[in-house]
């Protein structure tokens, strides 16, 4: 892993601490970058002067194209008005949804943990809670969640999986599904194939490649065609927003 911007003037797991960011209790050591984290997304999400650049709601808003209100309510919708029990969001990217999500656990009495592998992301994250949030975060890679099983009610999946390399994205995804209560509701909200009309596909598709090397797959198939093992069965309800570009994969919950 790569540090700088003073990320090592303190030490580390005194920042930690006064975060209130959890160590690693999946099988990642604490601490490790994935390697394709710190080759493909070092200028985004691993350097803490990244992290500062990139924390600008309206440019996040741009990289999905004017569309994170909309994705972020509807995730929200899916979830629940009061989302009841225990949720868990897998990997939080700078947060913003994060803190919107935990107002609405707080309203119902629930409880949110947050985790990341990066601790600069739950850093920031932390950051933006307020005291006595119904939040945990703890550093933990999402292929080897350090939860029991059966031990969620609702977990979020939030433009996670397009990131991550396919082995990775599949064992991410059976992670999620097995921390999941029967009966509960997960959500994932990621890239899909826009209409063949669209302009993206012209104009942004092949610059976003550049960026997202794990992507094309979303942009050419379903999400069931990509992981079928994973979302085999009945009870996924799909939507899509902005000519097919975006989806949302839901099961269980109100409909499910």
């Amino acid at each position: 892993m790569i540090l700088d911007d003073g990320w090592m003037d303190r030490d580390l797991s005194e920042r930690r601490a006064a975060a209130g960011v959890q160590p690693q209790k999946g099988g990642q050591a604490e601490g490790a970058v994935p390697d394709y984290l710190e080759q493909h997304y070092w200028w985004a999400y691993v350097r803490p002067g990244a992290v500062r650049l990139w924390e600008r709601q309206w440019l996040i808003n741009l990289v999905l194209l004017g569309n994170y209100r909309r994705l972020g309510a509807a995730v929200l919708e899916a979830l629940g008005a009061f989302p009841a029990g225990r949720c868990l969001q897998i990997a939080c990217c700078y947060g913003g949804l994060t803190v919107d999500l935990a107002r609405r656990v707080a309203s119902s009495g629930g409880s949110l943990d947050v985790i990341d592998i990066l601790p600069v992301q739950l850093e920031n994250l932390q950051r933006k809670l307020w005291h006595g949030a119904p939040v945990r975060t703890a550093v933990m890679d999402s292929t080897d969640l350090g939860f029991d099983d059966a031990s969620f009610d609702q977990v979020l999946l939030f433009f996670l999986l397009h990131e991550q390399p396919p082995a990775m994205r599949e064992q991410t995804m059976r992670e999620a599904l097995r921390v999941l209560k029967p009966g509960g509701t997960i959500v994932v909200a990621d890239y899909a194939p826009p209409a063949k009309w669209h302009p993206v596909r012209f104009l942004i598709l092949p610059f976003l490649r550049l960026l997202e090397p794990f992507a094309s797959d979303f942009w050419r198939l379903e999400l069931a065609q990509i992981l079928p093992l994973q979302l085999d069965g009945r009870g996924w309800r799909k939507s899509t927003c902005f000519g097919g570009l975006y989806q949302l994969l839901v099961r269980g919950g109100s409909g499910g």
